[in-house]
């Protein structure tokens, strides 16, 4: 990495391959995080809610950062630390930082909606690890939301570096900019990421990179670089994919599409459930397009 900030530019939320008796298949894991560095994407966040991080061991969780690690690098690594408590939390950031993780991403708390002072304990404490922070605002999920204030908080207190920003409001970027202006904005969702890349987001933690990354990579370079005339038809034809990002089957569209386009994809464990025949379709044909497209 050439940046002294690993969150930075096209982190793929990587989806998490399965065996056919739900195991992780951790070498097609290993392969899945080289093949995106090497099809242009800056790095991956593993144990992320598209890597299904709420139905994986410690055991797993644990391995999982350590195979991404062994595959690119630390400095290309960002974990999801994710907790239900502040210090379960703090020991997932210690556990990426003893792996050699440049970066986590942290989620405010999410067992119950937590009030402000609540969010700043939980930042607080898991920042004490010794690891830049990337919160991550997914009030949709969370009932929890980071709004412009309360990051610039976060921000001014040192407890966070940057914000992965998934509650689709793109006037939110302006307003996080005037007030918090060293805060790293990065783009959450997919659908969004023309909208924040225009307004200044220096990332993407990205779902569709998964299947698609160098059509996506070159997406979010050329719209930070301000080429419209590259980004838009681009965004265009992908935005029927990236749209499914924000769905509340994101994880099997994602992984249907991966199928498609040759990856290792394949099923989610429980309680997530197959794709309903309509949605199946949806995602089929919008991926035989792209891939037809030339975007693969």
């Amino acid at each position: 990495m050439t940046d002294s900030r690993p969150w930075r530019g096209v982190l793929v939320a990587t989806a998490l391959p399965l065996n056919d008796d739900l195991s992780v298949d951790y070498d097609a894991y290993a392969e899945h995080c080289a093949w995106l560095v090497a099809n242009g994407c800056d790095g991956v966040v593993p144990n992320g809610s598209l890597g299904e991080y709420q139905v994986l061991t410690p055991e797993e969780r644990t391995r999982v950062v350590e195979t991404a690690v062994a595959a690119i690098g630390g400095g290309r690594v960002m974990p999801g630390v994710a907790a239900y408590g502040s210090a379960e939390a703090r020991r997932w950031a210690e556990q990426a930082g003893g792996a050699g993780c440049g970066a986590v991403m942290l989620l405010p708390p999410n067992a119950y909606r937590a009030d402000e002072r609540s969010v700043l304990a939980h930042y607080a404490e898991v920042a004490r690890a010794g690891l830049p922070v990337v919160a991550y605002n997914n009030p949709i999920d969370t009932k929890v939301d980071l709004v412009p204030e309360l990051l610039a908080q976060l921000h001014g207190e040192g407890h966070i570096q940057g914000v992965k920003e998934f509650s689709g409001d793109v006037r939110r970027a302006y307003r996080i900019a005037e007030l918090a202006p060293e805060l790293d904005l990065l783009i959450g969702a997919d659908d969004v990421a023309l909208e924040l890349a225009l307004a200044g987001a220096k990332g993407w933690v990205a779902g569709y990179p998964n299947a698609l990354p160098a059509a996506c990579a070159e997406l979010y370079r050329a719209a930070v670089a301000g080429d419209l005339a590259t980004a838009e038809p681009l965004y265009r034809q992908l935005h029927p994919l990236l749209r499914w990002d924000s769905k509340v089957e994101f994880v099997q569209a994602i992984k249907l599409s991966m199928d498609l386009a040759g990856r290792h994809g394949g099923a989610c464990r429980p309680p997530r459930v197959p794709l309903l025949p309509a949605q199946e379709a949806a995602v089929r044909a919008a991926t035989e397009k792209a891939l037809a497209a030339g975007l693969a």
